[in-house]
């Protein structure tokens, strides 16, 4: 029986961390992927460069399944704005999870993310949509992300923590326990946060 077809939408450096997940889950096979005018014709990894942006329409015809892989430092907006695109066009965006990740059965994670090797999510994650769960990032119980963020690779966040939509969360953090974090804020490489964050926040250096 053969897989059902993936279309990669972005063909950037992230697309291939992604393309390695996929090919690692073996839920999908790899129809090809979608970039910039200069990528046409290129390849990732093996896989070719079909169409651009101005063809998603038309691929929407031929694939059902498309994920995101355009990757996501500090701004979500061109990651949302594919994602809303691919589903007003009728896509379905699966979510594509590492063998390798630790996802306990009482975690909750929506639609068209993507969770890397090494990722631990505890019982009672809620992770939204859109997302990248990046490489050995541990989020405890309860912890919530919100739409179109980025957990960076090795962030630790605690228990409780909610991380609103559009986040971007850099490597090497630690959130505090029970810490709120407002939608669009922006924490950077190895902060330690340890009080709530008030949305469109740029934290850039550690707070006491």
């Amino acid at each position: 029986m053969s897989k059902p077809q993936l279309l990669l939408i972005g063909a950037g450096g992230h697309s291939r961390s992604c393309i390695e997940v996929i090919e690692q889950e073996g839920e999908f096979a790899i129809a090809g992927l979608v970039g910039l005018q200069n990528e046409s014709h290129s390849k990732q990894l093996g896989y070719s460069v079909i169409g651009t942006d101005a063809d998603l329409t038309l691929l929407a015809e031929q694939y059902k399944y498309a994920l995101i892989t355009v990757g996501q430092i500090k701004s979500p907006a061109i990651r949302k704005s594919l994602y809303l695109q691919a589903v007003k066009l009728g896509f379905y965006l699966p979510t594509i999870i590492a063998p390798s990740a630790c996802v306990s059965r009482h975690a909750v994670l929506g639609l068209g993310n993507i969770v890397m090797p090494g990722v631990i999510l505890n019982a009672g994650v809620k992770i939204g949509d859109n997302c990248i769960i990046n490489s050995r990032a541990l989020i405890e119980h309860d912890a919530t992300v919100g739409d179109h963020s980025h957990v960076s690779t090795g962030t630790i966040v605690n228990g409780s923590v909610r991380i609103g939509e559009g986040c971007f969360i850099g490597s090497g953090s630690i959130i505090k326990q029970n810490i709120s974090i407002g939608n669009n804020s922006i924490v950077a490489m190895g902060i330690a946060v340890k009080h709530d964050v008030a949305p469109n926040t740029k934290l850039s250096s550690n707070v006491p």
